[in-house]
């Protein structure tokens, strides 16, 4: 199993002159630290608008800092909004890539759909097409980082000339797939698809050991049809972290930056009203956070209605500690995780006002006394799996049919410009 980091680059009110140069130089800080420890990933999400929940409106810049300032961790997108609105085909293509080059080849391109009505409705995209737009989307960003020229493609949504996208990523075909996941659905539509599955919804053992069975019965048999040119198999779930040798701190540290978690996600996808500028998400979260549940000790929410979804959500709330413990603890959590054959888990670190110097700390002990546990053994683990899907993979790509268009005969005429400057 592996380990990484995620960034929302959360940021609860109320906020100082240099609060986000700070946020996002000890992110910088943390990922150099994961890097040296010897954890794998490094994720970086990306959303718009949502104050306080995310301020990672431009992951790339964050992961290509990080890129000069690490050496072996991967970089991962988790993810990139795929609405061309929002990110333009040949823009992601020329990210990814450049991306991919500046970091020896360490990027994993993690992709989706976005979903908050703040955002999409900014970017005018049609929350009922929009699933529809990203499988477009993924297929032309895929051929424009392999295709020389890429042939151009017309389609629904999508109407792009010929044209040789500049520069081509290191990893060839193109870097690791992945789509973000929170629901059976999409885990389903992931393996489908090739793709690895980043499920973002804080699964117990028991939910991922279904979830991930589902994923790999799919993705080993012939409905799978791979929308890139390699098949990434892996099934990554995320978990709010915080770890300290006395259960009792890690809880003072970590316990209420993870309900701050769940309370904003709730806020922006699920119930809140939001006016831009004015709606203070911190404050609302203390005023309300014991009515909800999100309690020191484990209870109940109150019977207040709730909008449809909140009570599903809402039933994850016992499930927010579950990675903010002892290392004893953390390791018997990892181990159930393992069993149900979760490739790799992602800790959410940097979530409500988590302090730096805990997490620094928190990462430090996670290396000495927990990660020794499982890298003992896992490369002859990792190569029996490889070994296990060599032929469905093998198969699986067999069936993708890649279709280009004719562009031999494609000639753009420059039109040359003289400037005249008057005196």
């Amino acid at each position: 199993m592996r380990f990484g980091l995620s960034y929302h680059h959360q940021l609860p009110r109320p906020w100082a002159a240099d609060s986000e140069e700070r946020m996002f130089n000890e992110a910088l800080e943390q990922i150099e630290l994961a890097d040296r420890i010897g954890l794998d990933y490094a994720w970086a999400t990306e959303h718009h608008f949502l104050e306080e929940y995310s301020h990672s409106g431009a992951p790339e810049v964050i992961l290509a800092a990080a890129s000069q300032r690490t050496k072996n961790i991967r970089l991962g997108h988790g993810i990139v909004q795929l609405p061309g609105a929002v990110n333009p085909p040949a823009r992601v293509a020329e990210r990814i890539s450049t991306l991919d080059l500046i970091s020896g080849g360490r990027v994993e391109f993690g992709t989706g759909q976005g979903s908050s009505q703040l955002e999409l409705g900014a970017f005018n995209v049609e929350r009922t097409t929009k699933r529809e737009h990203w499988r477009e989307a993924l297929d032309i960003v895929v051929r424009m980082m392999t295709e020389e020229p890429f042939t151009g493609h017309k389609g629904e949504f999508f109407d792009i000339p010929p044209r040789n996208v500049v520069p081509k990523p290191k990893q060839k075909d193109h870097p690791p797939l992945w789509l973000a996941c929170s629901a059976r659905d999409t885990i389903e539509n992931a393996a489908r698809l090739g793709l690895g599955a980043l499920s973002f919804s804080f699964s117990s053992p028991d939910q991922a050991k279904e979830h991930v069975d589902t994923y790999y019965s799919l993705i080993s048999s012939e409905e799978c049809r791979p929308a890139g040119r390699t098949v990434n198999p892996n099934f990554a779930v995320v978990v709010p972290f915080m770890c300290h040798e006395d259960q009792e701190t890690a809880l003072d540290r970590g316990l209420e930056g993870a309900h701050f978690f769940a309370y904003s996600l709730m806020h922006y996808f699920v119930f809140g009203q939001h006016k831009p500028g004015q709606t203070d998400v911190w404050q609302q979260f203390q005023a309300t956070k014991e009515m909800l549940g999100f309690t020191r000790e484990i209870a109940a929410p109150d019977d207040t209605p709730k909008a449809p979804g909140a009570e599903q959500m809402l039933e994850q709330i016992t499930s927010l500690r579950r990675g903010i413990g002892t290392p004893e603890q953390i390791i018997d959590l990892l181990r159930q995780y393992e069993a149900a054959g979760v490739d790799q888990v992602i800790f959410s670190v940097q979530i409500g006002k988590n302090k730096h110097e805990h997490i620094m700390e928190s990462l430090e002990l996670f290396a000495r006394e927990v990660l020794p546990h499982f890298t003992e053994g896992r490369d002859e683990r990792e190569a029996e799996k490889a070994a296990r899907l060599e032929v469905p993979i093998k198969e699986a790509l067999g069936r993708v049919e890649v279709t280009t268009n004719d562009a031999s005969d494609f000639v753009i005429d420059n039109e040359l410009a003289i400037i005249s400057q008057g005196s």
